[in-house]
């Protein structure tokens, strides 16, 4: 049967189309398919191969939408024509609802006997149909594939309507799944034909999302009773945001989906779709507990078995033992001998009311959380810069730039949701420069990979510089309009050529001119960078190159341009927004302010420290001082997290007084005094701030387990102990609060986030969505211009040399998530990827005599750790990559905890290291 001619979609255009559907005059809107404008007016034809959803583009290869056009010998499917003035289509009548019956027949003649799905798009269909099996002949079913950890592969229930190849190939851009064979031997395939399990698969459940018949399910979902509510909500992982709804059946979760959120319009990663049982995990805490009496401070302590150095108490002895013996501290040795770390990981109301405990409680500013392991850096120098320390724009905006520059970031493992937009703009024509020490899977996308020396990112970024003033390729009327200094800066970038710069950062200074003036002539770019930016002891000076290219470019203020610091945990953003640092009050009011300090007195009702307070790093040193003499750690493991781990543990042993609020007796709980039982994500009510800058309400689909509670109660139950007088009954109502102290938050209410779930802020009226992007016109800066800081090449704090010829890089890997509390503890994740592994270079590897596999032993001047050697291409001589997730390799063991002068961050991205084979090393001696 000849195809019917297809009419290429209309250019984008205001006006509408008149038709006649159904014998109705209707008007079709802009750009919109005949399946469209019907599913609008409330005639839902079937379909399969289509998926009426963000991304995903019709195929038409299924003919379950079929419909008649008057004038045309053949059917057309719906999904794929536009409607046209005048046409006349008939979608109800005997001969385009025959066809679409005997579709479904033929296509259910292929199933299994027993669906894998019950629930499933195409069930809905057969149902709606009247339709059973039996009358046509069957195919030989495919054998199951049950090789993926997380996945069930059923093809028996396959149609081939390749909605998974699309969800792959074109929504995720992964390229694992494809078609193989003809007519009849047809089938899906992951890369060569390999099984799920051994293919290049990536876990992120696009395809089993977009699956409408079961062949691709959670294994979670199988066998399964139907789900009985659901429950929208945030993802609790990386800085992302994505939207997700959690199925449940009675109290338990069937399965995640993704949402069309603003940041991740459904899609999902491995983490966000499959890691999420850490919730039931068996190491879960729930009741309180108290340290027996003598029970030695240290990782001495069973997670799964904690009353070895703990006995349960009732709430009101742990409160009371937990708020007498901060109160205790605070009398004996002065308010400043209090300190607090907060959470990234929870809710802004959590992380509000947790930094207004610091402060008007313990009395001084020693509050802090992981931005300042993360992003202080950036932060400092977007203050320094454009008055403002959060993105100019959304990461979506890269589908509108015309280049990107990802630079010390790994975003397909660390942010692999945003990731997905900069494959989609490199696929669709747009420059993606990838700059990194290691390389990476957004390699395979890139137009330029500059991999360059690590610690070497001013001599790099100055160069590139250089060139943009030396060509003059910088926009001359950006600059006399929105800028200052930009003299001095062309006057620091002379003594930074290419030719000069090129030994230094290790890029061709022809490669390095080329970049530059790709990023300089584009239309329209953006600049994305991680923590391979902040996390050393320049990392402010990187930041400020960076912001530097970007202006001198005009690359800030209109859509497709920007600034965005990927944030690494789901709500740090939000924290710091909220005032969880130790220098500033919520919305980055800074605490010497004098006009700022009274605000905040007036809304409080007391006096405050006017003195900046510790930092995390600086507490920990003032642990040891003797100076910070109690804590109260919530949802934070610095005994993990924190650079020189070893330091940080003797620190946490010497405190007088500890309390930690967690989900589980984590490595820092072990050294708690008091240990109280908290609520995880799916467990609270609460909003969330992204990268995007985007508040986002999360809802609670669980109970918290045995005695847990919700944090926000937790927080409040002390401030009480210790004499503040607060009587929140709901996180809506410490929003509120939050809301009324926060310009930033203007016209962003609770009842809107109930309505909208995602409002981007600043928001100009209770009907505005949000700015993406923003500083169009001015920067709120105190003359509305933003600033040039020029950079001098800074050297890491610790070479290689002769003792130690490697450099140490650490990071997070796309299955585990920062200190793995939760995903080493997520049995889908663990199972993906369960040992701590070295990531080394071939050349590497062959020069210690050492296999893929082999043990290894990494040391520093700090201490040694073993790990399996695993060979990286990516990953140049010299350098080698080990992830901090796991205590039985624990990497900040062995990272430097010097600081970066400006954003106190330390440099965890670099330390010199030698490995050896396991079992040959020597204990480094700590200095």
């Amino acid at each position: 049967m000849q195809a019917p001619p297809m009419t290429e979609k209309p250019d984008t255009t205001t006006e509408q189309t008149p038709f006649t559907l159904d014998g109705r005059e209707v008007l079709a809107l802009p750009g919109e398919t005949i399946w469209q404008a019907a599913a609008r007016l409330g005639t839902v034809l079937p379909h399969l191969c289509y998926a009426p959803e963000p991304s995903y583009r019709a195929d038409g290869n299924c003919r379950a939408c079929m419909v008649e056009i008057e004038g045309e010998r053949a059917l057309a499917p719906s999904c794929l024509r536009y409607p046209e003035a005048g046409m006349i289509v008939n979608s109800a009548g005997d001969r385009p609802e025959r066809a679409r019956r005997m579709v479904l027949e033929l296509l259910l003649a292929d199933q299994p006997a027993e669906a894998h799905d019950p629930a499933s798009r195409f069930g809905h269909w057969i149902a709606d149909a009247g339709l059973e099996a039996g009358r046509l002949p069957v195919r030989e079913a495919p054998l199951e594939d049950a090789s993926h950890p997380a996945m069930a592969v059923n093809l028996d229930a396959c149609i081939h309507c390749n909605l998974c190849v699309r969800a792959c190939r074109e929504v995720q851009v992964n390229d694992v799944i494809g078609m193989a064979g003809r007519g009849a031997e047809t089938r899906i395939v992951f890369d060569f034909d390999d099984p799920m399990g051994g293919s290049t698969c990536v876990a992120c459940g696009e395809c089993v999302q977009a699956c409408p018949t079961g062949a691709l399910m959670p294994k979670t979902a199988l066998g399964a009773p139907p789900p009985d509510r659901r429950v929208d909500s945030v993802c609790p992982y990386c800085g992302v945001g994505c939207q997700i709804t959690y199925s449940i059946s009675g109290d338990r979760l069937v399965s995640v989906e993704g949402r069309d959120g603003p940041a991740n319009e459904q899609r999902l990663c491995v983490k966000g779709r499959f890691g999420f049982d850490y919730i039931s995990h068996p190491e879960r805490l729930t009741r309180p507990l108290i340290r027996r009496d003598g029970a030695a401070k240290g990782m001495n302590v069973d997670p799964g078995r904690p009353l070895t150095h703990f006995r349960e108490a009732s709430w009101e002895e742990a409160l009371g033992r937990a708020a007498a013996g901060l109160a205790a501290a605070k009398e004996a040795h002065g308010r400043r001998a209090l300190a607090g770390f907060g959470s990234a990981k929870g809710s802004n109301e959590e992380a509000y009311l947790f930094q207004k405990l610091v402060r008007t409680g313990f009395g001084s500013n020693n509050v802090d959380h992981c931005t300042r392991l993360c992003h202080a850096s950036s932060v400092a120098a977007l203050l320094e810069g454009i008055g403002s320390g959060a993105v100019t724009a959304t990461f979506n905006e890269a589908r509108n730039a015309d280049a990107l520059i990802v630079i010390g970031a790994n975003p397909t493992e660390n942010h692999p949701v945003a990731a997905t937009y900069f494959k989609q703009a490199a696929k669709r024509g747009a420059a993606l420069i990838v700059m990194d020490p290691r390389g990476q899977a957004l390699k395979r996308h890139a137009t330029h990979m500059l991999q360059f020396r690590p610690g070497r990112d001013v001599a790099m970024l100055n160069a590139i510089m250089h060139t943009i003033v030396a060509e003059e390729l910088y926009d001359r009327q950006y600059v006399a309009a929105h800028t200052a200094d930009f003299e001095a800066l062309k006057d620091h970038l002379a003594a930074f050529p290419p030719e000069r710069m090129a030994p230094l950062c290790g890029i061709d200074a022809e490669m390095l001119k080329e970049v530059a003036r790709v990023y300089a002539r584009a239309g329209r770019a953006m600049i994305f960078w991680g923590m391979g930016i902040s996390q050393h002891v320049h990392g402010t000076d990187n930041a400020r190159c960076l912001i530097a290219l970007a202006l001198m470019c005009g690359h800030v203020g209109r859509p497709g341009t920007g600034l965005h610091p990927l944030r690494g945990q789901n709500n740090v953003q939000g924290a710091s927004d909220a005032g969880l640092i130790p220098m500033m009050y919520p919305d980055y009011r800074r605490v010497a302010e004098p006009d700022a300090q009274a605000r905040f007195e007036a809304a409080w009702g007391t006096e405050l420290d006017p003195e900046p307070g510790l930092t995390v790093v600086e507490i920990v040193d003032a642990i040891h001082k003797g100076d910070v003499r109690a804590m109260y750690i919530m949802g934070e493991n610095p005994a993990m997290s924190d650079p020189d781990a070893t330091h940080a543990r003797e620190a946490l042993a010497k405190l007088d007084h500890l309390v930690v609020q967690d989900l589980f007796l984590t490595e820092t709980a072990m050294f708690a005094d008091v240990v109280l039982p908290a609520s995880a994500w799916p467990e609270k009510d609460g909003t969330v701030t992204n990268t995007n800058r985007q508040v986002q309400r999360g809802r609670k689909a669980f109970e918290p387990p045995g005695e847990a509670r919700e944090d926000w109660r937790i927080i409040q139950d002390i401030a009480r102990r210790m004499g503040l007088d607060w009587n929140y009954a709901h996180p809506r109502d410490v929003y509120a609060e939050m809301a009324g102290l926060m310009p930033s938050l203007d016209h962003i209410g609770w009842e809107r986030l109930e309505a909208e779930s995602a409002v981007t802020y600043p928001s100009d009226g209770p009907d505005h969505p949000g700015h993406p992007v923003v500083f169009a016109d001015r920067f709120p800066t105190g003359d509305g211009r933003a600033r040039f800081v020029p950079a001098d090449i800074l050297p890491p704090a610790e070479e290689p040399d002769a003792e130690f010829p490697m450099v140490l890089t650490t990071g997070r890997q796309l299955e585990h998530w920062h200190t793995g509390a939760m995903t080493r503890r997520a049995s889908m994740l663990d199972a993906i990827e369960p040992e701590a592994t070295a990531s080394l270079a071939p050349a590497d590897l062959r020069a210690l005599g050492l296999a893929p596999g082999d043990r290894v032993r990494v040391e520093t001047r700090r201490g040694a750790i073993e790990l399996t050697a695993r060979m990286d291409g990516a990953v140049p001589a010299g350098l080698v990559f080990a992830p901090f997730a796991y205590v039985e390799a624990a990497a900040n063991e062995l990272t430097n905890p010097q600081l970066d002068p400006w954003g106190k961050i330390p440099e965890f991205k670099f330390c010199a290291a030698r490995i050896v084979p396991a079992g040959e090393g020597t204990a480094a001696e700590r200095p």
